[in-house]
């Protein structure tokens, strides 16, 4: 979701060609020679299962073996998706039904009408990484939340799942935060295993709250309504963030040395921030809840659908961005934005068609409603479904971004959800929960590296040396807090369901296009 995730000149702001939006499939190193060599290897054997299986069912599960080998090779995303797929179509149906996949499929996938609040979303998440917001927010933050015990770790959660949700890049905010969060709290007396552990896992939560690129990929998938399905990840979003927050608390309550207020802590020292700052730093980020207020006022009065409430907020952040840097090349930045927005959304676009195409090809071999039959055969009830989901999720987490992740398994999940009882509104806010989860899980999690490469830069570390095992430990300390919560999730799924219906009665129905 492989590209680099570079600061823009001039803002800070990293390039959004990554996190969400990365087009490749595994976000690591390439594999080196010998790597590529067994992966070639592997690729020669399923071609040959493949073409030897004496049954549709099987055929296809070669074909999903091909997309995995293709995506531990770095394959984009979309070319891993779309060449197996097309291989299966040609050797179980020929010629004729590969032609269709390639004459029907690219319309038929991105011309959901779900689909096109994406630019939207996207261009308004430019706009604001343009336009300096993610310093501003940052500062607001860190002056409203620094008198509190752990105070810092706090604000850096809240700034965290902010710019998350509105960016589309976990990834992307990961730099802009890693860059400015660490020094400060490592300035301030923190543990520098709380320092990093605090910006690995404070993005995690915007990947559900609105608006999220992840959710509205799956509710074109799924084909479930997208307003009800953003509103489905703001509870639980929110709901991640407050607990982040509540832990760090709880730290500088009772671990104190580690959030920089024990005995020989350097925070007592440093400049107070008086009310007057605190009050100057919500003037610099009054534009954010407006373009909040736009969005999610609209949805909820009924006056916008959620693709209109996206243009709303596009077109006010657009305002907001001319008016910031209106001193500094506004027009310039527009343009950057507007470039970088058509990149990512056509970046996307492919990636779904790849999608789809995979989505033909379980058709073809009929492998979705023997997966489903195989896995209620199992036995499991909702419950035991969902948990071994959860451990299946943490270990493709190693290896796979969240997108990947969800491209891979929902297409063959889904045919199921209706036995397990499990409602697809419920279920794309805990695939995006589980997959945001997956990229920090150690030892292969894609931000645990980005972090720990982010800390090497003496302007960053402060002088102090932070190791992986540093990294790994404070995830250690984290972790355990998200799987608790996805148990929470599992156990009242009305956190998920409630703001849905809110949202359905409120507006009429009409949010739900």
């Amino acid at each position: 979701m492989t590209s680099t995730n570079t600061p823009t000149a001039g803002t800070g702001a990293p390039s959004h060609s990554s996190g969400t939006l990365l087009p490749t499939a595994r976000r690591g190193k390439k594999p080196g020679r010998i790597g590529t060599i067994i992966c070639f290897a592997l690729l020669a054997v399923c071609l040959v299962g493949f073409f030897t299986s004496p049954s549709g069912p099987v055929a296809g599960l070669w074909c999903i073996a091909m997309m995995i080998v293709l995506m531990f090779m770095s394959v984009p995303v979309a070319i891993a998706l779309a060449i197996p797929s097309l291989v299966g179509a040609y050797g179980l149906a020929g010629i004729p039904a590969t032609v269709n996949i390639l004459a029907t499929a690219p319309f038929h996938a991105v011309s959901k009408w779900s689909f096109s609040v994406l630019p939207m979303f996207i261009f308004m998440g430019m706009l604001l990484a343009n336009s300096g917001m993610a310093t501003r927010i940052y500062r607001a933050t860190d002056r409203w939340f620094s008198w509190l015990p752990g105070g810092i770790g706090i604000g850096t959660t809240a700034a965290g799942a902010g710019l998350a949700s509105v960016s589309g890049s976990t990834i992307g905010m990961t730099y802009t935060l890693g860059r400015a969060g660490i020094p400060e709290m490592l300035r301030a007396g923190y543990d520098k295993r709380v320092a990093v552990g605090t910006v690995i896992v404070s993005g995690l939560p915007g990947g559900l709250i609105p608006p999220s690129i992840l959710l509205v990929v799956y509710a074109g998938i799924a084909s479930v309504p997208v307003g009800p399905q953003l509103m489905a990840g703001a509870v639980p979003g929110i709901g991640v963030a407050l607990t982040f927050a509540l832990f760090i608390f709880c730290l500088g309550i009772f671990a104190p040395k580690l959030v920089g207020r024990g005995k020989g802590a350097t925070r007592e020292d440093a400049p107070k921030v008086t009310w007057k700052q605190r009050i100057e730093s919500l003037g610099e980020v009054w534009g954010f809840p407006v373009i909040m207020l736009v969005l999610f006022g609209g949805m909820f009065s009924g006056a916008f659908t959620p693709t209109e409430a996206g243009a709303a907020a596009a077109l006010t952040a657009l305002l907001l961005t001319l008016l910031h840097t209106r001193k500094d090349k506004p027009l310039g930045r527009v343009a950057q934005a507007a470039v970088s927005t058509v990149s990512a959304t056509a970046a996307i676009f492919f990636i779904i068609i790849g999608a789809e195409m995979l989505t033909k090809l379980l058709a073809i071999t009929g492998l979705a409603p023997v997966m489903t039959e195989f896995i209620t055969g199992l036995g499991l009830n909702r419950v035991g479904f969902l948990l071994v989901l959860v451990v299946l999720y943490l270990f493709m987490g190693m290896f796979f971004d969240t997108l990947s992740m969800m491209l891979l398994t929902i297409p063959i999940l889904l045919p199921t959800l209706s036995a397990m009882e499990v409602s697809p509104l419920w279920f794309g806010v805990f695939v995006v929960l589980l997959g945001e989860l997956g990229m920090i899980t150690p030892p292969v999690g894609i931000l645990s590296y980005i972090v720990h490469n982010i800390a090497k830069n003496p302007e960053v570390n402060l002088g102090h040396t932070i190791t992986l095992k540093d990294i790994f430990t404070s995830l250690l300390w984290f972790l355990p807090i998200v799987v608790l919560f996805l148990i929470l999730m599992i156990a009242v799924p009305q956190m998920t369901e409630w703001l849905p219906d809110l949202l359905e009665r409120t507006a009429g129905g009409t949010a739900t296009q």
